[in-house]
């Protein structure tokens, strides 16, 4: 009866001891989990930070980014590709046509994901603070709306710029005014003048609000101070709303 007593008391310790082995295992998994989800967060607050970083520089907001993942600026990439492909020609031609133009810095031409850009500077258009056109600024125009006349149903896209210096007059209240006056003074010119299909056209005002350049030196105020035509690639032009068919 001893025996047996005694056999019984060395189970129960060898089942004790089972028992805390199953707990100091449970107990190391936890914290391994624990570790590695706080090694995740850790990655994901650096991507945040180097996110903003890149937005804010020298206490200013800039447009471009760091994408997280890659994704978004790969599509990106591919959608400047097709519009290079798409309106590559068109920019050469133009180049070419308004040499001089470009070489006195009257506008510029970029493409973008969304198109091709063409930055017309307010020097060449238009008086300081005024949205009537200056007629330095008219052949210039009818160059640009010939290449817009060659691709037909190709919508096209007006955006008025200004820099940060305020602006206050009976006219224009603010530079969002100034800015989208002047958009839709050169839709005008370009549907009335150059028969442009008003349907290919639309006017935005951005006020100061999308520099190209630093608004702290005179020239950089000169080249935030334009207009900016924008010829929309056909995948771009896809995104556009569509006019709804007529209900009989």
């Amino acid at each position: 009866m001893m025996r047996a007593k005694e056999e019984h008391d060395h189970e129960n310790h060898e089942r004790w001891l089972v028992s805390y082995a199953d707990f100091i295992t449970l107990l190391f998994a936890f914290f391994v989990v624990m570790f590695a989800s706080s090694q995740v967060d850790k990655k994901k607050v650096q991507g945040i930070a180097a996110a903003f970083s890149s937005y804010i520089k020298n206490g200013e907001v800039h447009e471009q980014g760091v994408e997280l993942n890659g994704g978004q600026s790969a599509v990106a990439e591919k959608a400047e590709t097709l519009s290079q492909r798409e309106l590559g020609s068109v920019k050469a031609s133009l180049e070419r046509e308004l040499a001089k133009e470009i070489a006195a810095n009257k506008l510029a031409l970029s493409i973008e994901p969304r198109g091709l850009v063409l930055s017309l500077r307010e020097s060449a258009l238009f008086p300081p603070g005024r949205d009537t056109f200056s007629l330095e600024g008219l052949p210039m125009l009818a160059k640009v709306a010939t290449a817009i006349q060659k691709l037909p149903g190709q919508p096209v896209r007006l955006e008025g710029h200004t820099d940060n210096v305020p602006i206050e007059t009976p006219q224009f209240p603010s530079n969002w005014e100034l800015s989208a006056a002047r958009a839709t003074a050169l839709l005008e010119l370009l549907s009335a003048k150059f028969q442009i299909e008003p349907g290919r056209l639309a006017v935005a005002g951005y006020g100061e609000y999308h520099p190209v350049a630093d608004n702290r030196t005179p020239e950089g105020r000169a080249h935030n101070r334009r207009v900016d035509l924008v010829i929309l690639s056909r995948s771009a032009a896809a995104m556009e709303p569509r006019q709804k068919p007529e209900v009989r």
